[in-house]
């Protein structure tokens, strides 16, 4: 056998332990990955939200997210290729046309988690140990979630715009009789409210109630 054989074969052989290493770091990062996000999305956001229509979206976006930077921090490619893959998705706007506030906010928390998930390293430590604090550092994030989606520490505050008809409760010196009406009429424990649009040709005007939701 020729030096030169010898030395292909090397290479062959630390190229496919290379690669094995890669796809093992790969497979125990995305695991850890999809279970926080199915944490997150399953057990704290439906739980409070009841929504399902999202969870397409939350971990799609989450799943292209940890694929893309894994990919960026793993492969060797080249800069113009890396900014020409950002730019591709630089041109695509997220378009819905009823997403809260509190729905984007899961949106970034998925995204963040498969970006951590994807590129946090740290130096001198076993693979072990970094899977270990990859886990408490979703865990971290997912227990924030949940504390600030109950009562714990202050008071949940829900707003819904109503129509109302009877226009003469309206005015600033009544707003005490409003806001016992709509309490009587919705059921909910509103507190405040403050006046949108009036339409006197219709005698009714929008309405911002606010109030308290119940503990969960």
């Amino acid at each position: 056998m020729t030096l030169l054989q010898i030395s292909t074969d090397v290479a062959v052989d630390n190229s496919t332990a290379e690669l094995v290493k890669i796809l093992s770091k790969f497979s125990f990062r995305f695991l850890i990955d999809i279970v926080s996000v199915f944490i997150l999305i399953r057990l704290v956001y439906y739980r409070v939200y009841k929504r399902s229509d999202l969870f397409f979206t939350f971990f799609i976006f989450n799943v292209v997210i940890f694929l893309i930077c894994f990919l960026l921090n793993k492969v060797e490619l080249s800069m113009g290729a890396a900014f020409g893959l950002f730019a591709v998705f630089s041109m695509l706007r997220y378009r819905t046309e009823d997403i809260s506030i509190k729905d984007m906010s899961y949106l970034f928390l998925v995204i963040a988690i498969g970006l951590i998930a994807a590129v946090t390293k740290i130096k001198d430590t076993s693979d072990g140990y970094e899977y270990l604090f990859l886990g408490l550092i979703n865990l971290v994030i997912i227990g924030v979630a949940f504390i600030f989606e109950t009562n714990l520490f202050f008071k949940k505050e829900a707003v819904q715009i109503v129509n109302y008809e009877n226009i003469e409760l309206i005015k600033k010196e009544r707003h005490a009789e409003l806001i016992e009406d709509i309490k009587q009429r919705t059921g909910l424990n509103v507190h405040r409210i403050s006046i949108g649009k009036i339409d006197f040709l219709k005698d009714a005007a929008q309405i911002k109630i606010y109030y308290y939701e119940e503990k969960i």
